[in-house]
């Protein structure tokens, strides 16, 4: 893919229309999510795209200028920006920051003029890239504390597969029979790994790995026409987000193995939540009517779902008309790492 199609088809996911919502969603006798502030990255037309947070407050992501170059940032937890991040080897305009743990070291990934992603990990100051062994494209989306951490690469056969480091050992997995699966966190006790894969109809579906390194799948709230999970905590809550066939994108709140609740940020039709921190400190994104991206900062309050959701899950949800959202893998990003 070459790194326009990359921008165009990350740009695709972002397109959206209004949808009345409210702030704080509960689904019966279970959490609910209340929005502390939103924020973007300072500059006249950004798109703002947070990934992740950590205990301390502090989020990594990227933003897209309004010349389609993509960098990635810090948003610090007193509210101050980082200046952009930008991968000495990006030759392209297109570095992201996807992971940050306490210590502040970000995990990314960037483009080269081939089309293909490398890793990075930028510390202190210093950028040290990483490739698996053998890949041609490889993605970092998530580090924990202890510096393990997790993505995605393609090697030389072509098959997209998911990858975690934990103490220095590289582990390679793919769901059955995916065509793609890609790793998007790993939290501190290693018990939990998220992340998504694309199935032999080009379908989205979540899963978690466990300790014992065993795949649960798919993990698709009712209504689901594609689910991406891309956040844990060290209490085994998960954000992610999920298409629905009416063109309306949730964020979503999962507790393994089948607990849910989702949250509509008020006036959008997309709603993505990315990370969480072990209080319960949410990022993610919403896109207004207009099609610009801004940050969330939010927070779980009350108790987490303990049964499973049902129908119900989508309590407080008033649609509007509106354009359906295309939730093929070109439209979400493809083979690509969502975001």
């Amino acid at each position: 893919m070459k790194p326009k199609q990359i921008i165009i088809s990350i740009l695709a996911v972002l397109f959206v229309f209004p949808l009345m919502g409210t702030f704080a969603q509960q689904a019966p006798n279970s959490g609910s999510i209340e929005v502390i502030t939103t924020f973007d990255y300072p500059g006249t037309g950004n798109l703002t795209l947070p990934q992740k947070i950590n205990e301390r407050g502090d989020i990594v992501g990227e933003f897209i200028d309004s010349n389609g170059v993509t960098r990635g940032f810090v948003r610090f937890s007193n509210g101050s920006f980082s200046a952009p991040i930008v991968e000495p080897n990006d030759t392209v305009g297109f570095t992201e920051g996807r992971g940050i743990n306490n210590s502040r070291t970000v995990c990314g990934d960037y483009a080269t003029s081939d089309g293909n992603l490398h890793g990075f990990f930028l510390s202190g100051g210093t950028f040290t890239e990483y490739d698996v062994p053998g890949a041609v494209f490889t993605a970092v989306l998530g580090i924990n504390n202890p510096a393990d951490f997790a993505g995605t690469f393609i090697d030389g056969s072509g098959i997209q597969q998911a990858f975690v480091s934990v103490g220095g050992t590289l582990t390679l997995f793919s769901v059955p029979a995916a065509v793609a699966t890609l790793a998007y966190d790993i939290n501190d006790s290693k018990r939990l790994v998220v992340g998504y894969y694309i199935d032999s109809a080009g379908i989205l579906h979540g899963y978690y790995r466990d300790a014992n390194g065993t795949l649960h799948f798919p993990i698709d709230p009712s209504g689901s026409v594609a689910t991406i999970l891309f956040g844990d905590n060290n209490r085994n809550w998960v954000v992610g987000r999920y298409a629905d066939s009416s063109g309306v994108t949730h964020g979503l709140f999962f507790v393994p193995p089948n607990n849910f609740f989702t949250f509509d940020f008020p006036g959008s039709t997309f709603t993505s939540l990315n990370g969480i921190s072990s209080q319960g400190n949410i990022t993610g994104r919403y896109v207004d009517a207009s099609g610009i991206a801004h940050g969330i900062i939010a927070r779980v309050r009350g108790t987490p779902p303990t049964t499973p959701a049902g129908p119900e899950m989508k309590a407080n949800v008033s649609r509007s008309l509106v354009a359906p959202l295309n939730p093929s893998p070109s439209a979400w990003g493809g083979a690509m790492p969502a975001r």
